[in-house]
């Protein structure tokens, strides 16, 4: 209980106490001296000395309390690199001010901490990152490599394998060029200095182009792309038409190439208030949920072997997420294994 009523008590008020208990233990004391026949004076003296006593003690404590509390809150603060608390009076000096810049520094170490950890956590994506994509480089380099030594070392000059070298040798490249140009993407978007051509387009008309552009894919896997049957209405939404289409080719093409033999691809259409919804689902093996929050990861693969031998960069799914939040808009994917996967993002609807 005394604890908690000193931490309440201001410096006057500390200031007046200590004196009151000083003249105290001088009426003591002089009293003492008095009756012994020590001291012959007055009390009327001995009154005004203990006055005396009581207001300079007063001040010699209130003005060291105060530089030693203000001394300390200074320090604190260069130490954490906040400016000092400026006390307007008397009755805001208190003890409770340095309670006040405990609880500051304590949530100074906390930030601190949390800081600490990011930067570790940074560093090691950091870290994962530089080594991700020097593999995604080195595979088809050294594919190109091996090809291309063959062929100086005669195999130019055979008709059974230079033409198919030099074909193997161009697909790895375009895989190359495919990696450099998403990952220039990817910068320009996180840096900034990527900006939106901002229009109204229809967005099914521009869906139905992507399903022409997906002729070849398709007949790869036999696979089926079409509207879910609530998706024949039309909607006008504000975005950037090109960039969308890139959003739509990535997760259609996603569709297809880890998709089932024969699957089913959707596209449907939502309204939601001043936004559209737009979901794109497969019917494919699905996403456990450890993965699912790694997918927008750069470079994540569910299966690794799988995806490079199917020719992807493993960026798609991070550049659709950095243009829809681009756009300020959302985007999520659901997923049960054994039965499919649906991503969902949402536009700006004109009315």
């Amino acid at each position: 209980m005394i604890s908690n009523l000193s931490k309440n008590l201001t410096i006057k008020q500390v200031s007046i106490s200590v004196s009151l208990l000083l003249v105290f233990l001088n009426i003591l004391l002089f009293s003492a001296f008095y009756f012994l026949e020590v001291i012959h004076t007055k009390w009327s003296l001995i009154a005004i000395a203990l006055i005396a006593i009581g207001l300079i003690s007063y001040f010699v404590v209130r003005m060291l309390l105060e530089n030693y509390i203000l001394s300390k809150i200074k320090l604190i603060y260069k130490i954490i690199g906040k400016p000092k608390n400026k006390i307007k009076d008397d009755n805001e000096a208190s003890f409770a001010t340095l309670d006040k810049v405990s609880e500051e520094v304590s949530e100074w170490v906390d930030a601190k901490e949390k800081q600490i950890q990011d930067f570790r956590k940074l560093e090691d994506y950091r870290k994962n990152y530089v080594g991700t994509i020097s593999h995604e480089l080195k595979t088809p380099l050294f594919t190109v490599q091996g090809f291309v030594h063959t062929l100086m070392e005669g195999g130019v000059y055979d008709d059974k394998i230079n033409m198919q070298y030099l074909q193997r040798s161009m697909k790895n490249l375009d895989r190359l060029k495919n990696i450099v140009d998403d990952l220039e993407l990817i910068n320009k978007l996180e840096s900034g200095k990527f900006y939106l051509q901002v229009n109204s387009f229809d967005i099914k008309k521009l869906v139905e182009e992507v399903f022409q552009d997906m002729e070849n894919h398709l007949k790869e896997k036999k696979c089926v792309i079409r509207f879910k049957e609530d998706a024949s209405q039309t909607h006008l939404v504000e975005a950037d038409r090109e960039n969308i289409r890139t959003v739509l080719n990535n997760l259609i093409v996603n569709g297809v190439k880890y998709g089932r033999e024969k699957g089913v691809i959707e596209v449907g259409f939502y309204d939601i208030n001043e936004y559209i919804l737009v979901e794109v689902s497969d019917n494919g093996i699905g996403i456990s949920e450890e993965h699912i929050k790694h997918l927008f990861d750069r470079f994540y693969r569910v299966d690794p072997s799988r995806s490079r031998s199917q020719g992807g960069s493993g960026l798609g799914l991070s550049i659709v997420k950095h243009i829809i939040e681009a756009h300020q808009q959302t985007i999520n994917v659901r997923s049960i294994e054994g039965e499919g996967t649906t991503f969902g993002f949402t536009l700006k609807k004109i009315n």
